[in-house]
């Protein structure tokens, strides 16, 4: 895998693992993190679309030391100061365009939560596929406390827990813990610290066992459903189960059920 300076990327076996490395301000973004995290996420899609040999078939995302995320770093902000709207704007499309890039990466995504998430590491956990927390994680929208707003995490965010938990969360920045945002959507598991890994093993299985293929059209199904009017999502599912039934994957997967045989991506 591609060596970076802010975060560390590995394979192992089926699974690639993405790790934001900058512990001494508890994994918070900066220009030169945003940068390398779209360069991983495009390094990925193309291993996968390509089909290569020991692609990933997963991707777990965590933060090094005792956060996941706390947000902006306080250096790239004071930066962004003296910069022109035209300057900001720009600023502000490169952290847009790499959480599409995770958004929209075709294959299935883990956060592993291990510490605090906050501000712009709110946008990265929603566009993961697969939220697991541990229970004494704190949570927040706190851009609010500084002036601003979760602008460009929104579009992502808003999907995923919906506009009645973002009207209050968005506004008050105050913080919660992994309880509430399961409850909000935005998690899927809460764990003890202790078992964190046991909880994203037994997903990592559980995926394992599915054709990639058909996980990476699922997601997709999932994206371009919410996005698209009745009709044409109607249309689009028709397409896409018409695809998948005749492809390779899904000729051996349904050959393989129904003689009684596990598919080669089990094996």
């Amino acid at each position: 895998m591609t060596s970076f300076a802010r975060i560390r990327l590995e394979a192992q076996g089926p699974v690639a693992r993405l790790t934001l490395a900058r512990p001494e301000v508890r994994n918070a973004f900066d220009d030169v993190l945003i940068g390398e995290l779209a360069e991983a996420c495009a390094t990925l899609r193309a291993r996968a679309e390509r089909g290569a040999d020991g692609a990933p078939r997963a991707l777990v995302i965590t933060g090094e030391g005792s956060a996941f995320c706390a947000g902006a770093d306080m250096n790239w902000m004071k930066r962004s100061v003296q910069w022109s709207r035209e300057e900001n704007e720009a600023d502000a499309r490169r952290f847009a365009a790499m959480l599409r890039g995770l958004d929209e990466l075709p294959l299935p995504t883990i956060a592993r939560v291990n510490g605090a998430c906050l501000g712009g590491g709110m946008g990265l956990i929603s566009c993961c596929d697969v939220v697991v927390a541990v229970e004494n994680a704190d949570f927040g929208f706190t851009e609010v406390r500084l002036g601003i707003a979760p602008a460009v995490i929104s579009t992502f965010v808003i999907s995923k827990i919906g506009p009645a938990a973002a009207r209050r969360y968005f506004l008050t920045g105050e913080t919660f813990k992994a309880a509430v945002a399961r409850d909000i959507g935005l998690v899927h598991e809460v764990t003890a610290p202790g078992a964190l890994d046991v909880a994203v093993d037994r997903l990592l299985e559980a995926l394992h066992g599915n054709g990639p293929t058909a996980v990476a059209a699922a997601k997709r199904l999932v994206r371009e459903g919410l996005a698209l009017s009745r009709e044409e999502s109607i249309e689009n599912t028709v397409r896409a189960i018409a695809v998948l039934r005749a492809s390779p994957e899904g000729q051996e997967g349904l050959g393989a059920f129904l003689g009684k045989r596990p598919p080669s991506w089990k094996r």
